[in-house]
């Protein structure tokens, strides 16, 4: 039977309470953290002095070097422009098929090219303080890449030009006056060509029991098709986060090349051609997290952080701290309307308009709680790394439980999103005969409300337990262990408001397939992202760092939180820019044709 839900009234009721447990909870913690630094707090000013009053000890820096600071500084300045302003409208732009992603990508090119021009004048006249750094080795590597990705953009536009074919797409825009689930039929969206139809397929997805039928907005995806079919009049979909590649003319042989150079181009090409697409959209893909890695190194080795066996404890929290300020850009793209086809943007998912393609579609719980495994399970041997041969400390052995709660988290996250699960489990209801019930219940025999999205708290508690852990870590300084604190509160409180989505939505279901940008997710999201850059800053180094400059841990909580402010309103604009400029190519088209 499906159970029966309390009224409004008990709702309210259940909602005030597990409000009012959560937060006293949480204070309860930081009161309980602040008279625990509070009484050791000058036994940790004593252990921070004599790390201020060794100057001389402390390496020289870049950051402290009087070589050339202009230069050193107009190379930060133009790669901050080109990787954090520039390449992300282009990468967007790229996705969306803009006409004008090619001279944005230009521009970034020449942003990037004149700052390793001053990058090459700074290594040549000041010392390598930072032998053999992984900056410089990985710095080219990504430039290269990024400017063949660039290359290939352009030779399929020249080779378009002389095959005389147009880069147009096939946007269609569904208005959003159509019926929705269960408010009508279920219609079609035509592409260019009238014999053609796209309709919407049933799909089992994660577990979804609605056997409504839904369609695409065009806030949610864009759908494109070839411009000339082939022989057999076949179609193509597309989307935002899909094959948006495909209309490079030299993987197309519908139209006949009017000079030698086009033919040839197209016969020796076509085969090999599809790698070059496939490689194209996994740059676009790629590209972002991978400038971030340089960036990252980038200031490792501006402050000469990580070297010799340090390296261990530097990956370790800036790899993590990494994935966590990830997790927050993407789940703030989750809330701006992202992935909405899978059913990741907290919508219905909509049905697959090709259920082979999108056959197995997991939900975003799925995925989270899969990587929570993976890195249980990878990371359970490498707790001990830096202190290879010598004996296991209490503190290994504490980070290693970590990762056993990873695994056993991730693993019943896994479970609880499997439908094969969740019928053997209702086996006790559905395995007695119908007859056992009566008429009344029979009617009831169906799945409920809650069925239809992921309900699934598992990665969010594993992530508020791994803040709870380490706000009370034990740290060497005072200093360290506020900044553990700050960054292990914020993404408890961040957990906390993924657990008031939940709330939310199981006493409301989402209805619709239009992302619902439930407000609870900004907050998740602003923690998990300002939680992850306090975390790479909580490493040993970097916190020695600190002190030796003279920045308090308040000093860092306080930047951090200005940056990730303007760094999430930066977002927003992006994938704004990515709809405006499908909406461009809707116009377009639609004038085009």
């Amino acid at each position: 039977m499906a159970p029966i839900l309390p009224g409004k009234g008990g709702h309210c009721i259940s909602l005030v309470f597990f409000c009012f447990v959560v937060v006293t909870s949480a204070l309860a913690h930081d009161n309980e953290l602040e008279n625990a630094h509070g009484h050791g707090a000058m036994n940790e000013i004593m252990a921070d002095e004599p790390i201020i009053r060794n100057a001389t000890e402390y390496p020289n820096t870049y950051f402290a070097h009087t070589e050339c600071v202009g230069t050193i500084y107009a190379h930060i300045a133009l790669m901050l422009i080109a990787w954090v302003f520039i390449l992300p409208v282009a990468v967007v732009l790229s996705i969306a098929r803009s006409r004008f992603t090619l001279a944005v990508q230009f521009i970034f090119l020449t942003f990037n090219a004149i700052g390793v021009v001053l990058a090459l004048i700074y290594n040549a006249n000041t010392p390598d303080l930072y032998p053999n750094n992984a900056h410089h080795k990985i710095g080219w590597i990504i430039t290269w890449v990024v400017s063949a990705h660039v290359l290939v953009n352009l030779a399929g536009r020249i080779v378009n030009a002389w095959g005389g074919k147009s880069m147009n797409t096939c946007y269609k825009e569904l208005p959003p006056s159509l019926p929705m689930s269960g408010q009508g039929s279920t219609p079609f969206v035509r592409n260019s060509n009238p014999n053609e139809e796209y309709r919407t397929s049933d799909d089992s997805g994660h577990g979804t029991a609605s056997a409504s039928s839904s369609i695409r907005n065009s806030s949610i995806s864009t759908i494109c098709a070839d411009e000339g079919g082939t022989g057999e009049g076949h179609t193509k979909e597309y989307d935002h986060v899909g094959d948006d590649f495909e209309n490079l003319p030299l993987s197309r042989g519908d139209s006949p090349r009017t000079t030698f150079v086009a033919r040839i181009a197209q016969i020796g090409s076509y085969d090999i051609w599809r790698y070059f697409e496939l490689g194209y959209k996994a740059v676009d893909r790629i590209i972002l997290p991978f400038g971030f890695i340089v960036l990252a190194t980038g200031i490792t080795t501006f402050a000469r952080l990580f070297e010799g066996n340090a390296i261990f404890g530097g990956l370790a929290h800036w790899i993590k701290g990494g994935v966590f300020f990830w997790l927050g850009l993407f789940n703030l793209g989750r809330w701006s309307g992202s992935f909405a086809e899978l059913g990741w943007a907290w919508n219905l998912r909509p049905k697959a308009y090709n259920s082979q393609r999108l056959s197995f579609r997991p939900s975003a719980e799925f995925v989270e709680s899969a990587l929570i495994l993976f890195y249980g399970s990878t990371n359970i041997f490498l707790e001990h790394l830096s202190g290879w041969g010598s004996e296991w400390s209490a503190q290994d052995l504490e980070h290693m439980a970590i990762t056993v709660l990873f695994i056993g988290g991730g693993l019943c996250g896994i479970l609880i999103e499997s439908t094969c699960i969740r019928e053997l489990l209702n086996t006790t209801t559905t395995a007695i005969p119908t007859n056992s019930y009566s008429y009344e219940e029979q009617e009831l025999f169906q799945a409920p409300d809650s069925y239809e999205f992921s309900l699934n708290p598992m990665p969010a508690l594993v992530i508020l337990l791994l803040g709870i852990m380490m706000s009370s870590h034990h740290q060497a300084t005072m200093t360290a262990s506020m900044v553990h604190k700050q960054w292990g509160t914020l993404l408890l409180w961040a957990s906390v408001a993924r657990g008031f989505t939940y709330v939310l939505f199981y006493i409301k279901p989402p209805k619709s397939i239009l992302p619902s940008r439930p407000p609870t997710e900004l907050l998740s999201s602003f923690g998990l992202i300002a939680g992850g850059i306090i975390f790479m800053a909580s490493s040993a180094d970097t916190v020695s760092g600190m002190i030796h400059y003279g920045l308090d841990a308040m000093f860092l909580y306080t930047v951090t939180m200005g940056l990730v402010g303007m760094l999430m309103a930066w977002e927003v604009i992006v994938l704004a820019i990515k709809g405006w400029a499908v909406r461009q190519e809707l116009t377009r088209n639609v004038y085009a044709s």
